[in-house]
């Protein structure tokens, strides 16, 4: 029943007493259980008494008084005051009769020791645009076109369906004009550059960098003060939508970054919301992050965790996306995080473990896999950590996958060497299937490997520029037949020649040049390659996926190794050629089919490679017939990968 209907309803003040909370919904919060509370904490459109206006509510448990101020009263302080709910709960909420969609507002805070604070709304779901900073009443209705996808998307975002993600940060994927950085692509614009793109280059899924509204633009996005609302520098949320839908009716899943770990001091953020530690840990031991300098969520706070959870399940639910990469966990669960010895406090059985934090995520893969079976969170965790993506009823965190970062690391400085040396270093490459199946695990080439000296992907490899573009062919063909979800940050694939800068806009220019250009096309026949052999994805995250062929040419640096699939007449050979030496009549030997031919060559032409060393045909000799062991003949390119089938 509606609150008029039960209630007396006072119309006669500037504020009327109206609620959408119920009891249940008011313990729920505070138990740390309540998911869906953007349904009900914010500003929500309503018609009260036949008069429509606004309805808000807040938590400010430490406030003694509590006001919304907006253009509408000239941002007067204490002309247009909330009420408070008798049950100590903090909340504070009020209906403004006549308020228009557009408004902009703030809650006008007496906080903890009489201090007085203008705070934006941590549940709205449109900001101003940065630099100021205030809250926009608005709705979410949207007429989305994305049936088909939600229906069928459960096939898409499973763990034995293909995933190659193209990593985007909105603003520094194109810009109007490279030169200004204040001036960005609408989310209009982008669904007609970005999502073209995307599906022209053979992604599965796209993960944008945080669109959640922030103050800073070198945050990238990871200091957020509006969890609730996707960024104004792009347009409006209904453009977010439309954005997520385009990508959904072309058949590419959407993933977000999302960071439940920390966020900043802004004045007008959740830091010190009414005066108080309401978000953060008081104790800075636990509430402060060194690395990032700002503030970490209160894990033990029931109100917290609501918030935390429902912030989650309003992305999948509002939004549609099919997933969420959860930033910074190895922060999350460890208590001495980038801290020195005294700077932090063992947990109650003495370990270094958040448990609060643990309890957290568990219960928050729990739900959003209860709730959408049909998508995925990742982790970006960086420890060994057991059971990241194992299941929380077997004792894991319960997410669906994790970043691989040890595999990035070793893959990288296994790159970088000279190929003369890499024949000393094989078991830096190989070492990865020895942990392989501990977890589910994307290989990701992301965003932090581009920035802050580490210089880009194609520097990163040695040699003259020739060199530098096969090892780079070469790196990316083994990524895409390894084992596992793949994740190439944006500029990765056509082989950017100077750091991903958020200020400007990737350098297009260089798709001038053949060896730019047919290095992007390199990757997207590695991803057609992906999305169309069953044998690279069926399997990716169980033993039978996989199996190693050759190791034993270690000082000719040549690994070869079979990709399996739930069909054995589709399987893969994977042959790599780690030096510029070019090795013709090169014996394999492989069981089961007597018959291969290449499917992949990254030494071809067409991706700027010499064309000189290809296989149109591949001799099969059988040798022992008790096995079935046959082998092959084949012609390796110099710092090349063929895949035979």
């Amino acid at each position: 029943m509606r609150y008029e209907e039960t209630h007396f309803v006072d119309s006669t003040r500037p504020v009327w007493n109206y609620s959408l909370f119920s009891d249940e919904d008011v313990r729920n919060f505070q138990q740390g259980t309540h998911y869906r509370l953007y349904e009900l904490f914010g500003s929500h459109r309503v018609t009260v008494l036949d008069r429509t206006g606004y309805y808000f509510a807040v938590w400010a448990p430490n406030a003694t008084a509590v006001s919304v101020i907006g253009n509408f009263n000239n941002w007067t302080p204490d002309v247009n005051p909330l009420f408070v709910r008798l049950e100590r709960s903090g909340i504070w909420e009020g209906f403004i009769p006549d308020i228009p969609i557009g408004e902009s507002y703030k809650y006008h805070i007496k906080g903890f020791n009489g201090g007085t604070l203008d705070k934006g709304d941590p549940y709205c779901n449109f900001w101003e645009m940065r630099p100021r900073t205030a809250s926009i009443t608005w709705e979410l209705d949207f007429s989305w076109r994305d049936e088909e996808w939600m229906q069928t998307r459960k096939g898409h975002n499973a763990l034995d369906a293909p995933w190659s993600i193209y990593e985007v940060h909105l603003a520094s994927w194109m810009r109007p004009d490279p030169a200004d950085e204040e001036r960005y692509n609408t989310y209009d614009q982008l669904r007609q550059l970005l999502v073209p793109y995307v599906k022209k280059m053979g992604f599965t899924h796209v993960e944008l960098m945080p669109v959640m509204e922030h103050p800073f633009d070198g945050s990238w996005g990871y200091q957020g003060t509006g969890y609730y609302a996707p960024t104004s520098r792009f347009g409006d949320p209904q453009g977010f939508m439309a954005l997520v839908d385009a990508f959904h009716l072309e058949g590419i899943g959407v993933i977000l970054d999302w960071v439940p770990s920390h966020f900043p001091y802004d004045y007008h953020g959740l830091y010190l919301f009414d005066g108080a530690n309401t978000y953060e840990y008081a104790d800075m031991r636990k509430g402060f992050h060194p690395d990032w300098n700002s503030y970490i969520f209160n894990y033990s706070r029931g109100e917290v965790k609501s918030f935390l959870i429902s912030n989650a399940r309003f992305w999948l639910d509002k939004f549609h996306v099919d997933g969420i990469r959860v930033d910074a966990v190895s922060s999350m669960l460890k208590l001495n995080y980038s801290r020195k010895a005294g700077a932090w406090e063992p947990n109650e059985y003495g370990g270094d473990g958040n448990l609060e934090a643990i309890s957290f995520i568990k219960d928050l893969n729990a739900t959003v896999y209860r709730d959408f079976p049909d998508v995925q969170t990742i982790a970006e965790e960086a420890t060994d950590w057991p059971g990241v993506s194992r299941p929380t009823f077997a004792g894991g965190l319960g997410f669906g996958m994790k970043w691989m970062m040890g595999w990035m690391h070793d893959t990288l400085d296994y790159f970088k060497l000279d190929p003369l040396h890499r024949r000393h270093h094989q078991d830096k490459f190989t070492f990865s299937i020895m942990y392989y199946y501990d977890e589910n695990f994307v290989l990701p080439l992301s965003h932090d490997e581009v920035v802050h000296g580490k210089s880009p992907m194609l520097y990163k490899m040695p040699g003259d520029d020739w060199q530098k573009f096969a090892n780079l062919r070469l790196l990316y063909t083994y990524m895409l037949t390894h084992p596992g979800g793949k994740l190439l940050f944006m500029g990765n694939e056509f082989g950017a020649t100077t750091e991903w800068n958020y200020k400007t806009e990737l350098p297009w220019h260089l798709l001038q040049y053949d060896g730019h250009r047919l290095l992007q096309d390199c990757v997207r026949d590695l991803n057609g390659l992906l999305r169309g052999e069953p044998a690279m994805y069926e399997n990716q995250f169980n033993m039978y996926g996989f199996e190693w062929v050759d190791l034993r040419h270690r000082d000719e640096s040549v690994i070869v190794y079979r990709r399996k699939g739930k069909d054995a007449k589709g399987d893969l050979l994977v042959i790599l050629n780690m030096t510029p030496v070019v090795r013709r009549d090169w014996k394999v030997y492989a069981g089961g089919k007597d018959a291969w031919q290449e499917i992949f060559n990254s030494d071809d032409r067409k991706y700027w490679g010499t064309g000189d060393t290809n296989n149109p045909a591949v001799p099969v000799r059988l040798v022992d017939e008790t096995d079935g062991i046959y082998e092959l003949t084949v012609h390796l390119p110099p710092l090349g990968g063929i895949v035979l089938k």
